[in-house]
């Protein structure tokens, strides 16, 4: 998958007496730390030579040589000219409105058509991620479900991103439409989910240890013909959290054949509407705002601009 780009790194009289991994951090900003240790351990980082450890105390006029990892499209996969609907940018990253239907990584069955492939076309360089077939792909969002999704353009990107979501620090709002009303205006689900012991495609509410921590907060925003249009702001991220907690309170998505009923919709109506997050050079608040679908309109809600947050 890779061909090697080899860098010599000469140690300056400030390196003295540190970590050989957080030497390199500093030589190589574009290469993020768990990468560098991933290099160190596999034998790509070199001293006269020899591989050495990432804990080697470096000494000034030391001269390594780094082996670095350059992408290369994974086997099997090509780039496809497939448009993209861009909401934001730059050297660093790209977030993208992805259209329901669309499937975000490469896996079995799904080899083209993909947004990765549509990445592969647009840009020349991506993160290597955490999987050779999801170059780019910080997070996920289901095949069905439309909006915001973020790409890295590299590696270092890539590691502070991910490393925000797993702090919570992204601000996430979705929007549903739901049958019915739900009888609290707002609130919070704070309801452990977890791999549903007999249909596996399912998430279902478990308690721990087969259950993970899952909190979303919510707000109804409009109500009419018996539909509801609602915002969701999930804390925690995982599979599925919003379609089993709108379940949990008789409210399924409309169109969810898998926790309620596809009913006349060609797919569960879920939009990733607003993604808030640092961005990872600048450390200025970046917002995005994917514009609603137009399967949203087949039930006519208006959409608020502003959402309340806890």
């Amino acid at each position: 998958m890779t061909d090697p780009a080899v860098h010599e790194i000469t140690a300056a009289e400030e390196d003295s007496r540190q970590r050989l991994d957080m030497v390199l951090v500093r030589h190589l900003p574009h290469l993020s730390r768990s990468k560098i240790q991933s290099l160190v351990k596999s034998g790509r980082v070199t001293l006269r030579g020899e591989a050495i450890r990432n804990s080697e105390e470096v000494h000034s006029g030391d001269v390594f040589r780094v082996e670095e990892e350059v992408y290369k499209l994974p086997a099997g996969a090509r780039a496809e000219d497939i448009p993209l609907s861009i909401l934001h940018e730059d050297e660093d990253l790209i977030v993208i409105n992805k259209p329901a239907g669309m499937v975000v990584h490469i896996g079995a069955g799904h080899d083209e058509g993909t947004l990765v492939n549509a990445l592969l076309h647009h840009s020349s360089t991506l993160s290597t991620g955490s999987e050779e077939h999801r170059p780019g792909i910080v997070h996920r969002l289901d095949k069905e479900t439309s909006g915001c999704i973020v790409v890295a353009k590299n590696d270092q990107t890539h590691a502070i991103i991910s490393a925000q979501f797993a702090d919570r620090q992204v601000k996430k709002t979705y929007l549903a439409i739901i049958r019915g009303r739900p009888r609290h205006a707002k609130g919070t689900i704070d309801l452990a989910i977890g791999r549903h012991p007999v249909q596996r495609q399912k998430m279902t509410p478990r308690r721990p240890p087969s259950g993970r921590d899952a909190v979303t907060d919510y707000e109804l925003l409009a109500t009419k013909d018996g539909w509801t249009l609602v915002a969701c702001m999930p804390r925690t991220g995982r599979t599925h959290q919003i379609r089993v907690h709108l379940q949990s309170l008789g409210h399924p998505i409309a169109g969810d054949p898998l926790y309620g009923k596809r009913d006349n919709f060609e797919r569960h109506l879920l939009h990733a509407w607003k993604l808030e997050f640092a961005h990872p050079r600048t450390g200025e608040t970046l917002h995005c705002t994917a514009p609603l679908p137009a399967d949203f309109g087949l039930v006519p809600l208006p959409v608020p601009k502003a959402v309340s947050r806890k």
